[in-house]
């Protein structure tokens, strides 16, 4: 009887444990735990390679379900898995050359891995070999990493359905590599989240058009350009933030008499362009349906109008006011037309912004248009000191063009803003409202 306190004690802790292991498992049963248990086990890696790695991370991170994409260099051997080693010419062509990458982190509840590599085949054209567009080399391949046999199924099906796509489309054999992730090193701090950190840029789009899911085709009538001068702007076919960067900062202000457009690549039937239009977005200057000339990537505002002032004014008084800080001629042509118009507004001459009101204007007598003040936040003033004067300038803040000065000899103790009229149009009040 001696050992019955030992046995008691025993039996009680025994079902202290039970009582403990059925709570637990009540606990990692409860939808809390499995939703906490789904999320963590459903996070999966794999690895993209499809031409310049810039333009793969910004497009796959965009992604809902993309948690983190890392650019980087993989599967190579023999060579320093760094970006001056892999460039150099001796290993362009060398196939145990490391291709860049993109680690891409995501979780498969939200975005699973068949749309995800859909996505992949339909953001560059996989049927070039070792090249995208004019990126040439083993580094530009176009390759699947597979961490698991899984993946490397799903690759391979997925790849077998767009090869069908493709051959209806009438391109060729799809070069993509399907191959387990055998290495992989990140790449220098200078390439992470390159597309931010270099804002004046473009986004390489080599995409084929070709989609997974039959999409509804716009047609596009051009016969409207073929006559007369247009501003072209070439977009993507996948998101590209320099394209939105340009409409943000340029085209959602502008009010030119120019027509701006936009296009795709393959939406361009009709015109004649020069201008490689692989980049995105790719601004073209057109007269008569033929390229005058373009520019490839994001333009500034300032470079925008500079580009838009050759391309509007040419060789002109106009363009030597805007652009080269000219003057008017006294009582010039312009002047004598604008002196005495109907009540309207005056525009800058390339953005249609207005400028100044024709019920601030006066005459001088200076042979210059003459206003007391400009339109709210119209323009902007500018220390010049040039030929050996103390004088204030006056640009528009929209275009950033040359206007004139402003000195404080007005009427009733007002400023006199002294504006040329050559870079100037009138619009009258009914339609400038």
């Amino acid at each position: 009887m001696k050992n019955i306190p030992y046995i008691k004690s025993l039996c009680i802790l025994l079902l202290t444990l039970s009582s403990f292991a059925s709570a637990r498992s009540l606990l990692n049963n409860s939808p809390e735990a499995n939703l906490a248990n789904n999320s963590s086990n459903h996070v999966e890696t794999i690895v993209f390679g499809a031409g310049c790695f810039w333009g793969v991370e910004k497009r796959t991170a965009a992604l809902d379900g993309v948690m983190d994409v890392v650019s980087g260099y993989a599967n190579g051997h023999g060579v320093k898995p760094e970006y001056k080693e892999i460039i150099k010419s001796e290993n362009k062509m060398n196939p145990d050359n490391f291709a860049e990458v993109v680690k891409v982190k995501y979780n498969a509840n939200k975005l699973n891995l068949e749309m995800l590599l859909q996505h992949y085949f339909e953001s560059h054209d996989p049927t070039q070999l070792n090249r995208q567009g004019n990126d040439i080399g083993t580094q530009y391949r176009s390759v699947i990493l597979t961490t698991t046999s899984e993946q490397a199924t799903v690759a391979k099906k997925v790849l077998d359905e767009y090869q069908v796509k493709l051959t209806e489309a009438g391109y060729g054999d799809i070069k993509t590599l399907i191959e387990p992730l055998e290495n992989f090193y990140v790449a220098e701090e200078y390439h992470q989240d390159y597309l931010k950190k270099n804002p004046n840029g473009y986004c390489p789009d080599h995409s084929t058009g070709v989609t997974f899911k039959e999409k509804k085709k716009t047609e596009v009538d051009n016969t409207a350009l073929l006559k007369g001068k247009h501003v072209v702007v070439i977009e993507s076919e996948q998101y590209c933030p320099y394209c939105e960067k340009f409409k943000e900062n340029v085209l959602n202000d502008y009010k030119g008499t120019i027509p701006v457009v936009s296009r795709l690549a393959s939406q361009l039937d009709k015109l004649e362009i020069k201008t490689p239009t692989w980049a995105t977005p790719t601004i073209l200057f057109v007269e008569d349906g033929k390229e005058v000339f373009g520019q490839q990537g994001y333009m500034t505002p300032e470079a925008f109008y500079k580009a838009l002032g050759s391309f509007k004014l040419g060789d002109t008084e106009a363009y030597n006011v805007a652009f080269q800080k000219g003057t008017d001629g006294r009582f010039c042509k312009q002047y004598e037309i604008f002196k005495n118009t109907p009540d309207g507004v005056f525009i800058d001459k390339l953005s249609g912004q207005p400028l100044f009101d024709t019920r601030d204007r006066f005459d001088s007598g200076t042979g210059w248009l003459s206003f007391t003040k400009p339109i709210d936040g119209a323009v902007t003033e500018h220390e010049d000191k040039s030929y050996g004067m103390d004088r204030v300038e006056i640009k528009s803040a929209s275009s950033g063009i040359h206007l004139g000065h402003v000195f404080p000899d007005g009427p009733d103790g007002m400023p006199r803003y002294c504006i040329n009229a050559t870079v100037l149009e009138f619009v009258p009040r009914s339609a400038a409202q």
